[in-house]
């Protein structure tokens, strides 16, 4: 093994094509564990006067929430040798959790769905920790990107497949999808262990990269407060926006057409997926960092300007439904995908920061994923006379606008910065 990681320290090729592979595959067999239930209906269940399947999605995020605020410190501060077996551990709690699920009777199995959901808020801020500050950054953080854009859709598809061709009901539906990948995963995150830490020439171009402790996250907050604080806002509606969408594909592909395919949970995140990986991966030659830094910026505010005239659009039947599907998506993913890696990646190689991408992300997270939980209460228990294609119209337009405001908004402050 310590052979192996040596020969990828003298082979860039090798290096870059491992690490790739790995965070691909580490994410796409993850996200099974975050979507994979939302492929069932649970249609004739309901709790209170309330579907089933939004209390599982209002526990869930509930779960993913209360992670978040525990990942700012455990991410943060997370040592490298530490993440690979941490990654392991995490996955195999939450599929222990989806088992009793599956054995619990209902409706007290919601809780184990929070449970289930603790652990997976962690995954991507330890997961970047193996990518961040390296000259191929944005190349890798872009292949990962793409594997959590189709992420979505395979864990859909994934769950749809293990209910219709398998047989298998949908409450053990989540730990069959996710006991499939466990050993995947696993693979997976070995390979990515094995990838050495960034070299004097990576931490040269874009800083060195460190565990941040209590001191220096809080230092970081106050210097730059304003321009993380518009930031974050317009990253709370952005991830309100791409967490309904993925949340409630099917029920909106069921009023726009009753006859739905598992595969068109895929086919409409390929097309995204792939134009986002080309994006990200273009910066990958552009090396002044606050060039590239304007340039993110750019093609957020572009993403969510895409997101309203798309649905402008759709609603005056210039495009397909399909069409629409695909452009919200990749004005949403643009903007996210942006904001979520290579914004932080790029503002701390510019302002010369001495921290890590996962305390920033996970930190955004946190109040992206409360948010998340306000939109998902308002829907379901104050405007339930309103079908989910209508409220995601409403929700497009309000975004595009609300996200743009904010986000041109953090983009002038860090104009401004030295």
């Amino acid at each position: 093994m310590e052979k192996l990681k040596a020969h990828l320290v003298g082979n860039p090729l090798l290096l870059n094509s491992i690490a790739g592979i790995a965070a691909f595959f580490t994410y796409l067999t993850f996200y099974p564990f975050r979507r994979a239930y939302t492929a069932a209906s649970f249609s004739d269940i309901a709790y209170w006067g309330i579907n089933f399947k939004i209390l599982m999605i209002t526990a869930q995020v509930l779960g993913f929430t209360v992670s978040k605020g525990f990942g700012i410190k455990i991410v943060s501060e997370i040592l490298p040798n530490r993440r690979a077996q941490s990654l392991i551990g995490l996955l195999f709690f939450s599929f222990l959790c989806y088992v009793g699920f599956g054995f619990c009777p209902r409706p007290y199995n919601l809780l184990l769905i929070f449970l289930a959901s603790l652990p997976l808020g962690l995954v991507y801020g330890i997961v970047l920790g193996f990518l961040e500050g390296r000259k191929t950054t944005d190349l890798l953080v872009a292949i990962l990107t793409a594997s959590f854009i189709l992420g979505s859709g395979f864990a859909k598809s994934l769950g749809k497949w293990v209910m219709d061709d398998l047989g298998i009901n949908e409450f053990w539906m989540p730990a069959v999808a996710s006991g499939l990948m466990m050993i995947p995963f696993a693979l997976s995150v070995g390979l990515l262990a094995l990838i050495p830490p960034p070299s004097q020439a990576d931490e040269l171009l874009r800083t060195v990269r460190k565990p941040m402790s209590k001191v220096d996250r809080l230092a970081f907050l106050k210097k730059y407060s304003l321009g993380i604080f518009l930031f974050v806002m317009s990253y709370v509606i952005l991830t309100i926006f791409r967490e309904f969408r993925d949340n409630f594909t099917p029920e909106i592909w069921k009023i726009l057409n009753k006859d739905v395919d598992k595969k068109i949970f895929t086919q409409t995140e390929i097309p995204i997926a792939i134009t986002i990986l080309l994006l990200m991966a273009s910066f990958r030659w552009l090396k002044n960092n606050k060039k590239a830094f304007y340039y993110i910026q750019i093609l957020m505010l572009s993403g969510g300007l895409l997101v309203g005239a798309s649905t402008f659009l759709f609603q005056f039947n210039y495009i397909s439904p399909m069409i629409w599907f695909i452009s919200t998506g990749l004005g949403a993913y643009m903007a996210y995908s942006m904001s979520n890696s290579l914004y932080f990646e790029r503002m701390i190689a510019t302002f010369k920061i001495k921290g890590t991408i996962g305390f920033l992300i996970t930190f955004a997270d946190f109040f992206a994923y409360f948010g998340s939980i306000i939109i998902l209460f308002y829907k379901n228990y104050f405007q339930t006379n309103i079908n989910y294609l209508q409220f995601f119209i409403y929700l497009s337009y309000s975004i595009s606008v609300l996200y743009v405001l904010f986000i041109g908004s953090s983009m002038w402050y860090f104009s401004k910065e030295k």
